[in-house]
């Protein structure tokens, strides 16, 4: 007895299975897809508030990058003082960076960085604005690094009260 050979022709088209839908059959997942974008909205308008806070310090930072950049010792020693009471007067909230000089300015500077700063800071930002020239220059390498990576450290770490 032999087995007829299956035929092309013998083929049936199978019925395909009714469509189902996509769309969420419960209110639960309306809601859970609600709460999900309410969230996202907030996260989006929290992202772009605190950007756009922030600005000062970007600018600050930028500015720290061209100095180091213009290869102009001086001329970069000589702003860092400005550039440090230009971000603590442009923080947003309620401190008054003003009028702050000598230990109240020292205090200001170590109270809003996470890290130590040094204990005579302000002295040594005393003293950049106001020595003479040849006093600035005289100042070794390594204490004119240590002072703008100090500076830019504090600019970018600073912490706001919100």
């Amino acid at each position: 007895m032999t087995t007829p050979i299956p035929s092309i022709d013998q083929l049936q088209t199978l019925a395909l299975p009714a469509p189902v839908s996509y769309m969420p059959q419960t209110w639960g997942w309306w809601a859970l897809l609600g709460v999900v974008l309410t969230g996202l909205a907030a996260w989006g308008v929290r992202a772009v508030w605190q950007w756009r806070r922030n600005r000062y310090r970007r600018e600050a930072l930028q500015r720290l990058a061209q100095l180091r950049a213009a290869n102009d010792p001086l001329g970069t020693l000589r702003e860092l003082p400005t550039l440090l009471k230009r971000v603590a007067l442009s923080m947003p909230g309620p401190q008054v960076a003003g009028p702050l000089q000598g230990d109240a300015w020292q205090d200001f500077l170590r109270s809003h960085s996470p890290r130590p700063v040094p204990e005579d800071f302000s002295q040594q930002l005393a003293f950049l604005a106001y020595a003479p020239d040849e006093q600035l220059l005289a100042l070794p390498d390594t204490q004119r690094q240590q002072l703008v990576e100090t500076c830019t450290r504090w600019v970018e770490q600073h912490h706001v009260a919100v």
